[in-house]
This record gives C-alpha cells, sequence and structure tokens, in this order.
C-alpha cells in the first residue's frame, strides 16, 4: 500500500512595502497528481503570465485561500506581525487543513501543525511560489479598484509603493484612508499638515 503524501501548504504575504492598502497573505495546498508548470516568485514574472498561473492555481490546486490584514491592524500592529495575522487567516480558511506548511522569508506565524520558514521559499518550493502569486494578484486588483474611492494618487499604476509619483501625489492632495499612518512619508506628513488636508482621511 502506498503512502498518502503530506498535505503541505505554502504561504506567502504581499504588500509589506506600499504605504497605502492593506497586506495580502495566501495559503496553498498543491496536487502532487496535477503539477502547474512555472510556479515562482510572483515578482519574477509579468502581469499577465501571474493572471494565468492564479486561474491555473485556483484550478487545480487541492485548496487555496487569500486573507488580509487591513490599514488599521497594520498601523496597529505594525506590518511584521499583520502580514503573519494575514497569513494566520489565509491558512484558517483553507477548505482543507495542511499537516505541513512552509512559509517564505525567515518568520513564521503560530499554526498548530510543524511548519518552517524558508528564505526565497517563493523561488524554490512551488506551493510558496503558487502563493505569492495569489497574494500579489488578489492584492494588485484591490489597489486598481481603491484609484476609484480615492482617485488622483495613482493606486493602479504604482500599487500603493513609494514611487516618485505616488509621493508627489502625497504630497499634493495629503494622505488619505487607504494610507498606513506609521509608515514614516505618511506619518511625516499628517505630524505636518494644517486641517485642509485631512479631509482626505475619509472615503
Amino acid at each position: 500500500m502506498t503512502e498518502r503524501a503530506l498535505l503541505i501548504a505554502g504561504v506567502d504575504e504581499a504588500g509589506r512595502g506600499p504605504l497605502a492598502g492593506p497586506v495580502s497573505a495566501a495559503a496553498v495546498i498543491l496536487d502532487p497528481a496535477c503539477p502547474i508548470s512555472g510556479l515562482d516568485d510572483s515578482k519574477k514574472l509579468s502581469p499577465a503570465r501571474r493572471a494565468t498561473l492564479e486561474r491555473a492555481i485556483q484550478e487545480h490546486a487541492l485548496a487555496w485561500a487569500v486573507a488580509w490584514a487591513s490599514v488599521e491592524e497594520i498601523d496597529r500592529l505594525n506590518i511584521l506581525h499583520a502580514s503573519l495575522l494575514a497569513m494566520q487567516r489565509a491558512v484558517a480558511a483553507l477548505p482543507i487543513q495542511p499537516e505541513r506548511i512552509l512559509v517564505d522569508g525567515n518568520r513564521c506565524p503560530d499554526f498548530a501543525v510543524e511548519t518552517q520558514a524558508i528564505i526565497g521559499g517563493d523561488g524554490l518550493v512551488p506551493a510558496i511560489g503558487a502563493a505569492s502569486i495569489l497574494a500579489k494578484v488578489a492584492r494588485d486588483r484591490l489597489m486598481v479598484q481603491m484609484e476609484q474611492d480615492f482617485p488622483g494618487y495613482g493606486f493602479v499604476g504604482h500599487k500603493g509603493y513609494p514611487t516618485r509619483a505616488h509621493l508627489e501625489a502625497l504630497r499634493r492632495l495629503g494622505p488619505c484612508a487607504a494610507h498606513r499612518r506609521s509608515f514614516g512619508p505618511v506619518r511625516a506628513l499628517l505630524e505636518s499638515t494644517t486641517g485642509g488636508m485631512m479631509h482626505r482621511l475619509t472615503p
């Protein structure tokens, strides 16, 4: 009798560096009988390739889930602990629970099963690469939608990252409710702002 393979979940996050928007995390349990070609660190893939792989992962993985930690949670907990929280939520949302968890990076959330952190895991472990793709695509999609609520910041282009265009928009418009107030450039503007710039803090 062939021994059953362990159910292994790959876990990764997206959005630790931006000045705006939530942080996302995904958990994926791949099907060993249905390998998906081309899985890799999402940052190494084009948007079109990520979208194609997202569909393949959702169709062929044994289980997958995406979860979030909000801007408010990021400001309250700090970005590291908010990222770990999003990872816990992603694993908890899986329709089947893993027996082992592999996490990208050097820090692991607390899970009830054996867990291992793997630096560069999104480029080494297919399940982690799959999680990085789902987390990245979901977050990018949300930031595109956020442009409708907060026009003028260019979220469609930079997805909340501190590009020159984003920093210029921040100085011109002031922070909005999507911005992480605990992050340096946003905090500095809030500390120096006048009442006229504060109206952007509500949708």
